[in-house]
């Protein structure tokens, strides 16, 4: 299952910078939760935001740079891999993060998308893309808890593809 993760805010903000642009660490938390022991697919960018591969899990860099190698991680050079790896093993979910061009890319072939729905408005410069909503049904909505360290009103949401 090929399963897209993203936090955003209302106007699809995912980034800004090279970082994340506001600061929820229970939208971390659920992060660490769902991809723990998993695989992790992230464009190189969002590698080099992240600066490290994150523990306990098998990372995987997506990069057109063929000379392009990081220790302790996986590099590919398409998302077709990806494609292959999903129909060898369909019952492993591999976690797409970002950033905003794999979303791009890996949208028509999506099985899932996790979104933390952040009900606010931040400045941004990548942005989630737009997709056909009735491709989707929303099969799982929680309201995160706001508190001081997480200032926002947000939503953990999952959608399936129809």
């Amino acid at each position: 299952m090929i399963s897209l993760l993203v936090a955003m805010d209302r106007n699809r903000v995912i980034g800004y910078k090279n970082d994340l642009p506001w600061r929820l660490p229970k939208d971390l938390k659920f992060f660490k939760e769902l991809t723990t022991n998993n695989v992790i697919i992230m464009g190189r960018k969002t590698f080099d935001s992240i600066k490290r591969p994150l523990p306990n899990r098998k990372n995987v860099i997506v990069t057109r740079d063929p000379s392009y190698s990081q220790e302790n991680c996986t590099v590919i050079h398409s998302l077709e891999t990806v494609l292959e790896w999903n129909r060898q093993h369909p019952t492993v979910e591999y976690f797409i993060i970002g950033g905003g061009e794999i979303f791009k890319q890996a949208l028509a072939v999506a099985d899932r998308m996790y979104v933390t729905y952040i009900d606010e408005d931040f400045p941004g410069d990548t942005y989630f893309p737009t997709y056909d909503e009735s491709e989707w049904i929303e099969t799982n909505r929680v309201k995160g808890i706001k508190d001081e360290k997480n200032p926002y009103d947000y939503y953990f949401i999952q959608y399936d593809r129809k």
